[in-house]
């Protein structure tokens, strides 16, 4: 008896295999996609073309652009041996370029009627006498002021004469803004007068000292026809060493005031040259 019960439980365990299989226990995890699967799943649809490229929608849109720039750039309109795109390029950028400088001298104009470019010259507003006072003068000046021409000196004393000021306050005038124009070596007593911050000087080392400030790499005098004046050279400047007697050119030096006296600094912006060295290299 217990024989035939045994068997047909085995026989009804075979004829339900679901109930076996629902009592065991499945171990494997659920699987589910990172927020970057996501994203870049979000990417592929909105954009089917970088499928297959691994890019965000960004680098795709840049790498379109670089590939058309590319494209672009590398075909030429004018690919003959003689052609003149260079020349016809730099004629088009030298026509913006006088046009962009008319421009500003007409609204230059505003302020002083002489940087107008449609003002006509100021020596045509003068009478014959007016002008020939203007050229003997422009001549006297020009050989006080090296760098400037006789034309472009004439050209201010009659700006001055064309503006109502008599002959002798526009030579005044004209020959020390000339002489005092930015970039230009001036006088040392002149140095106080100037309203710029920085200057530029000549003259012969006369004196130096030494400095308990390590900042300071030298200190001492210059002097030229006209006065003197006291000078530093700062350390971080990393300029060449002066040495007494010796001729010194220094440009775009710092102006400064101590005690009611103006003294000069060599800055890493200043430029310290000298006239006898370069003379004798040059021999």
């Amino acid at each position: 008896m217990s024989t035939k019960k045994q068997i047909g439980n085995e026989v009804s365990h075979s004829e339900h295999p679901r109930a076996v299989v629902d009592d065991v226990v499945d171990e494997t995890p659920e699987l589910h996609p990172t927020v970057e699967l996501e994203i870049q799943a979000k990417v592929d649809l909105n954009n089917p073309e970088a499928v297959g490229r691994g890019l965000t929608l960004a680098e795709e849109e840049r790498m379109q652009a670089r590939e058309w720039e590319i494209e672009q750039t590398k075909t030429r309109w004018d690919r003959r041996q003689t052609s003149n795109r260079e020349e016809r390029t730099a004629t088009v950028a030298e026509q913006m370029s006088i046009e962009a400088t008319r421009e500003f001298k007409k609204r230059a104009g505003c302020v002083n009627r002489w940087a107008d470019p449609d003002e006509p010259d100021p020596r045509e507003q003068l009478s014959v006498e007016e002008l020939g006072e203007v050229n003997r003068e422009a001549a006297r000046l020009q050989a006080k002021l090296n760098g400037w021409s006789r034309s472009a000196i004439s050209r201010r004393l009659a700006e001055e004469v064309a503006d109502g000021k008599s002959m002798m306050s526009a030579v005044v005038g004209v020959f020390e803004e000339l002489q005092q124009a930015p970039g230009r070596v001036i006088p040392i007593a002149a140095v106080s007068e100037v309203s710029r911050r920085e200057v530029s000087i000549s003259g012969t080392v006369t004196q130096l000292w030494e400095s308990s400030n390590s900042a300071i790499q030298q200190v001492g005098l210059i002097e030229d026809e006209t006065g003197r004046t006291k000078f530093t050279v700062w350390t971080k400047s990393r300029k060449p060493v002066v040495r007494e007697g010796e001729r010194v050119t220094m440009r775009n030096i710092a102006k400064s005031w101590y005690g009611g006296r103006v003294s000069v600094a060599v800055t890493g912006w200043s430029e310290v040259s000298f006239p006898e060295r370069e003379a004798w290299w040059a021999e």
